[in-house]
């Protein structure tokens, strides 16, 4: 008799967290926008993102949808590989960077990536980089986390590079990008400057 009540009982915890889920995303959806984006979409350093934008001519949102998805706005943010700061840049990367001239490594020293402005920039001027050797923002984001080498191998098999890719982290990377992006431009239409 016991054990039927027991199995009676234990059917309904999925009904129960089903309904909880429920619940919290209707509560959720119910949030006022400025509530949720200072919440989940956070924008820290505007005035940086506003000027590396404009200097290397990257998309703003991109920008934040990057550092969104790499660091969640850590500045001290390290990976178990050595990706430092905002926009998780590796020291290789920010030094390769900076010999190729695209950032003044007099005013932003490459090994001062726990820095937000320096990585911002050293961040930017490495997506500026991608755009201008790729062809589409999903080929840039998938550059970003597998590397310009990868990428290009993957597009002498066709155009598409969400069908190409062939690491799962990469193909995860390029769906939390994208969406943090739809996110930041939905929830800062007026630019990432506005807090109204």
């Amino acid at each position: 008799m016991a054990d039927t009540r027991f199995w009676r009982w234990f059917r309904t915890i999925p009904i129960v967290c089903m309904l909880a889920v429920c619940i919290a995303s209707a509560g959720a959806s119910l949030l006022p926008t400025q509530i949720v984006r200072r919440v989940f979409y956070p924008v820290e350093h505007a005035d940086v993102i506003e000027r590396a934008s404009q200097r290397y001519g990257v998309d703003k949102y991109l920008i934040c949808a990057v550092i969104k998805c790499e660091s969640n706005w850590d500045e001290q943010a390290e990976s178990s590989a050595g990706a430092v700061g905002l926009m998780q840049l590796m020291p290789s990367t920010s030094a390769a960077v900076a010999k190729m001239g695209l950032v003044d490594s007099s005013t932003y020293p490459p090994d001062n990536l726990t820095d937000a402005e320096t990585n911002i920039m050293y961040g930017t001027a490495y997506l500026s980089y991608l755009q201008k050797n790729l062809s589409s923002r999903d080929q840039v984001i998938a550059a970003y986390n597998a590397g310009l080498g990868s990428v290009s191998k993957w597009l002498a098999n066709g155009d598409d590079i969400s069908s190409q890719i062939q690491y799962s982290e990469t193909a995860s990377y390029l769906v939390r990008v994208n969406e943090a992006y739809d996110r930041y431009k939905q929830f800062y239409p007026d630019g990432i400057q506005s807090q109204g």
